[in-house]
């Protein structure tokens, strides 16, 4: 047997308690959320504060014991339970020698891997331009690395970072131009739904709460095709991203259109 299934990447997950009661569930939740992003957490550490420490997130001290682990269990990717500034994730990769990458940042690449419909792939790019708009910086561009130090190429550096700035402006702005053409059809749409006078129900509800399995149980018992029109169902964090609609026909002639949501 061969196995052509990709191996998954280790990840250490990590966060900053500030007396949240809440921690150990967020925790939990950054774990599934993590593992929902094909990767595997092998370990983890937090660390009790009454404040974050602004340059790094953690103190130095919790960052030398992370990076001790997670080379010890092999982790390549260290994931943490909050949104950093772009200088604590550039500070804590030099530290830890570690992809690092945030709460936000990893919800965005579940988004992006999810996504289906054009309407939710757009949404989805602009959400990530619009995360890394402010999160460009000088040093990161191959301008400011051909040469060495000097005033002549900070200001090449600098001339690099604006015009990414332009060209990152320029797709947002074509994207949301393409996204309030998609969002008018998908209002023709609506409106043709809304001249019959079927009921509309909706389910709502945390992502992984059961939405899509529901659907499925009510078209395997009211619709003839149930098993054609059933939705994706995993048991995973936003496993789906885009708004299914079925009808759903009842015995006593009844019917009505129900439609399953994305995830809160």
């Amino acid at each position: 047997m061969i196995d052509n299934q990709p191996k998954k990447t280790k990840a250490y997950i990590a966060g900053v308690n500030l007396n949240d009661q809440n921690f150990d569930y967020y925790m939990t939740e950054l774990a599934n959320l993590t593992e929902a992003n094909n990767m595997e957490v092998v370990g983890q550490s937090f660390q009790n504060a009454e404040s974050i420490v602004a340059g790094t997130y953690f103190g130095v001290g919790k960052i030398n014991e992370i990076r001790t682990m997670a080379q010890g269990l092999k982790a390549k990717v260290l994931v943490l339970n909050d949104e950093l500034t772009p200088v604590q994730i550039r500070n804590l990769g030099k530290l830890t020698k570690m992809r690092v990458i945030d709460r936000t940042e990893l919800i965005l690449e579940i988004f992006a891997s999810r996504a289906r419909t054009k309407q939710a792939k757009l949404q989805v790019q602009l959400a990530r331009l619009q995360y890394e708009l402010p999160r460009l910086h000088p040093s990161e561009n191959n301008l400011d690395q051909q040469r060495g130090g000097g005033l002549a190429n900070r200001g090449a550096g600098e001339s690099k970072l604006e015009l990414n700035r332009r060209t990152i402006g320029k797709q947002i702005s074509a994207i949301k131009k393409e996204l309030k053409a998609v969002a008018g059809q998908e209002e023709i749409k609506a409106a043709r739904r809304n001249q019959s006078r079927i009921p509309k129900v909706a389910l709502v509800g945390y992502t992984n709460a059961g939405k899509s399995t529901t659907m499925n149980g009510l078209l395997r018992e009211f619709s003839k095709e149930g098993a054609y029109k059933e939705v994706f169902v995993k048991n995973m964090l936003f496993a789906t991203l885009d708004t299914s609609v079925r009808r759903i026909d009842l015995k006593d002639n009844f019917s009505f259109i129900l439609s399953d949501t994305v995830g809160l």
